[in-house]
């Protein structure tokens, strides 16, 4: 993956290979800001704009319709034309009311996926890292930088264990209220967010744990009997039976 340092310019030729931009035909392009995203694995909202949607012709077209306040990314009006829109991020156009989703999919690396009118404003995080606060309560760190307290007094949540490392929550934005939790386990759907497989969808039969987890191998089977695997760390479960989410045609499942 493309590593972009502390400058604050960055140049087409070092963008991530996944973004659609002329790298040949112009030096320097739009970097992302610091935010939920790792640069690496975001697109700036200006170049979802411009060159995803066509929204714009020019930077500056595409900067002026952001800062207007057309576009909300989770539910939220998003006007900083450098906001890094990520994996599963939901992208609404106001004026419209059209939804994308921001899905990992084959050789491409990321399609913007229409959401169905049906499909609420759902959207699967993986949990990072629990830790320990003032009251003994449990603060979720999940993916995308949000964070979640789960009170220990709380009746909905009467087991604070109930949420392990890598599992999934599916919660709806911008409220962040809590529809689903689905464990990292064998047997769930799973789809990859990055690395070689990226995008392929399928059922985990079998985590091999090893020092950390970028050398914990998953295996998983697409719904056509084939068998593929990954890194533990590109991993994102989203669904037991069936996905929480619509995808789109081509994801293997």
């Amino acid at each position: 993956m493309a590593r972009m340092g502390g400058q604050r310019r960055l140049k087409a030729l070092a963008a991530p290979r996944f973004w659609p931009i002329l790298r040949k035909e112009y030096k320097w392009t739009v970097k992302p800001r610091p935010g939920p995203h790792p640069a690496e694995l975001s697109l700036p909202l200006l170049l979802v704009v411009r060159n995803v949607l066509g929204y714009a012709k020019t930077a500056r077209e595409a900067r002026k319709l952001i800062s207007e306040g057309h576009f909300k990314v989770d539910g939220r009006v998003r006007k900083d034309y450098k906001y890094p829109v990520g994996v599963m991020d939901i992208l609404e156009i106001v004026d419209t009311g059209e939804r994308y989703r921001f899905v990992p999919y084959p050789v491409t690396f990321f399609r913007m996926h229409p959401i169905p009118k049906e499909e609420p404003n759902i959207k699967p995080v993986r949990i990072e890292n629990k830790t320990t606060v003032r009251g003994g309560h449990i603060q979720l760190n999940l993916m995308g930088g949000r964070n979640l307290l789960v009170r220990v007094s709380d009746p909905r949540n009467p087991v604070e264990d109930r949420f392990k490392t890598l599992g999934t929550l599916v919660i709806t934005v911008p409220e962040q209220e809590v529809k689903e939790y689905i464990p990292l386990e064998e047997g769930v759907l799973a789809i990859t967010f990055a690395g070689r497989n990226v995008g392929r969808v399928g059922r985990i039969k079998e985590v091999h744990r090893g020092w950390g987890r970028r050398r914990s191998i998953v295996t998983m089977e697409d719904r056509r009997g084939n068998l593929f695997q990954t890194s533990l760390d590109y991993i994102l479960v989203i669904g037991r039976d069936k996905p929480v989410i619509s995808l789109p045609e081509g994801a293997w499942w």
